[in-house]
């Protein structure tokens, strides 16, 4: 572990959990809003129409401990947090704390609140799944492209500095076309692009009880995909060698194979390899309805309801949860799509 995170030593042996404290806790996701204006093909938080938000007055109650937790980046995601009436005060808060401040969006809201984003965000993070056609039939909103692109310009001509890149969910229905994304990426003139597996398997992103092996195909990969797949990789490390290597392509060509391990696994064709993660140590994720994960895949530790962040993540749960966690050999984290290697 860094300097900025320190882990308590084990004062006994009949309390083990006692050496899994958190006293410094860099990276805080937070979902702003539990709504989404998509309705995407390999996501399900769409289906829920309670639009909860993140109010200041909840953020406001955790300001101490997010302070007392040393955290410096914080990522807003969700949901779609745009569609958060009191997102501008909660970055004004954030940034009253010296927060680096991340924007995760489906980016159809862009142009509509360009001052807003400008104003209170460092980096600014856009769902791009694929050129223009294969973009909007997976989100499935006609136009949602060119939505995306002029909220791209309003932003740009407000703060030309700032750094806009893509994430790209690799799946069945774009999995032959990563190549003509990062192409549409450039196109967008975006600072870069990053891609990662669909998950198919955990209860994240509102599936209470996972998928069915029927849905899980819809998404998935054939065997015969599966060979495109790899095909499309090799492609892209060789004609994009350098986009890789300046960084505009966030993955090496070791994490871009890694995707197509994960759905070879996902058949049975090879086992399932946990990436590097401390995500538990390093960070947590804040939903709406005030629950604590420590991170987006495992089960809830704690919620906020019941006392302070920082209460929350150093709670006999929590704590438990850590001192018993073996990553390499957990079957969630064997399955991971969204690993977090934090080093300052």
């Amino acid at each position: 572990m860094t300097s900025l995170i320190r882990i308590h030593s084990a004062e006994s042996a009949a309390e083990p959990i006692d050496g899994h404290a958190i006293e410094a806790l860099p990276i805080l996701v937070v979902h702003a809003h539990s709504s989404c204006n998509c309705r995407c093909l390999m996501c399900d938080i769409w289906k829920n129409r309670e639009g909860k938000s993140l109010s200041e007055k909840d953020l406001r109650a955790q300001i101490e401990s997010i302070r007392a937790l040393g955290v410096k980046w914080l990522v807003f995601s969700g949901g779609e947090p745009l569609m958060n009436a009191e997102l501008p005060a909660l970055c004004a808060m954030l940034r009253r704390e010296r927060i680096r401040l991340t924007l995760l969006t489906t980016g159809l809201l862009l142009d509509k609140k360009a001052e807003e984003v400008a104003a209170g965000f460092d980096q600014l993070i856009v769902s791009l799944d694929g050129p223009r056609e294969i973009h909007d039939k997976i989100r499935r909103v006609p136009g949602g492209f060119d939505l995306i692109r002029r909220g791209i310009a309003a932003v740009r001509r407000l703060r030309p500095e700032m750094h806009i890149s893509a994430r790209t969910t690799v799946q069945k229905a774009n999995h032959a076309q990563l190549c003509e994304t990062v192409i549409a990426a450039q196109g967008l003139e975006l600072n870069g692009i990053s891609f990662l597996a669909a998950d198919l398997t955990s209860e994240a992103f509102n599936r209470e009880n996972g998928w069915s092996e029927a849905r899980q195909s819809e998404v998935g990969l054939s065997t015969a995909e599966l060979d495109m797949l790899a095909f499309e990789i090799e492609t892209l490390v060789s004609e994009f060698a350098d986009e890789i290597r300046t960084g505009f392509v966030a993955e090496s060509p070791e994490k871009l194979r890694r995707i197509a391990r994960h759905f070879r696994a996902h058949r049975g064709l090879e086992p399932d390899v946990a990436p590097m993660c401390n995500a538990p140590w390093v960070s947590a994720v804040v939903e709406t309805d005030g629950t604590v994960r420590p991170c987006f895949f495992h089960g809830a530790i704690g919620n906020l309801r019941e006392g302070t962040l920082q209460q929350v993540v150093n709670s006999r749960k929590a704590r438990a949860f850590r001192a018993g966690l073996n990553v390499a050999e957990n079957p969630v984290c064997q399955r991971c799509v969204c690993s977090l290697n934090y080093r300052p």
